[in-house]
């Protein structure tokens, strides 16, 4: 069994408009950075190797939180396609029942000319069995969608409906990997800020 840790990067300014970023390579916003500075990695995780994500925010999330990280391609973040600097709040609107339709797919959901979660949990298996086999405790520094389609995995949840936990920004996500790379969850939400516990 391995550990792997995942942490979401910190904000952008598009996070802040409630703009959908996917592969468009925003940096860290001055709100992000400072937020990012004050994160500690909690002492469990401070051996971990180390890697990211190879998007600008997720790469100046993981400079802060550990010094440069190797560059991991397949933690990219989810491609959007055509809605990438989109609202989904304007998309629904615009969209209507098609959209609720789309998003009703759960794990085929697909943004027009992008992946759906499916897709990226398909991207994420090889690079999951490899930390798998060197069995090496990993934290990685990557997305919000690449967080939850391993968390999907882990929790065999399809994405229809509400998800079963709801996984925190600001926060390391704790999976345990069997040998074949298939995650199982050993705690969410353990907040990446040394004066505090981790959440129940």
């Amino acid at each position: 069994m391995t550990d792997l840790a995942l942490v979401r990067h910190g904000p952008t300014d598009w996070n802040a408009d409630r703009r959908i970023q996917g592969r468009a390579d925003r940096p860290l916003s001055a709100a992000g950075r400072a937020a990012v500075a004050a994160w500690r990695l909690p002492p469990p995780f401070r051996d971990f190797n180390v890697v990211c994500s190879p998007l600008r925010r997720a790469r100046e999330t993981a400079a802060a939180l550990a010094g440069a990280a190797p560059v991991e391609p397949d933690l990219v973040e989810m491609d959007w396609g055509s809605w990438e600097g989109r609202r989904l709040a304007d998309l629904r609107a615009e969209l209507g029942p098609a959209m609720a339709a789309n998003e009703d797919r759960g794990l085929d959901f697909r943004p027009t000319g992008g992946e759906s979660p499916r897709d990226v949990q398909a991207r994420l298996a090889p690079w999951l069995a490899a930390v798998a086999r060197r069995r090496r405790p990993t934290l990685a520094v990557t997305h919000k969608g690449v967080i939850r389609a391993v968390y999907a995995l882990a929790a065999g949840w399809d994405m229809t409906g509400k998800a079963p936990h709801r996984l925190a920004n600001a926060a390391l996500h704790h999976f345990r990997l069997d040998g074949d790379g298939h995650p199982a969850i050993v705690a969410l939400n353990i907040p990446l800020d040394a004066d505090r516990e981790a959440a129940p």
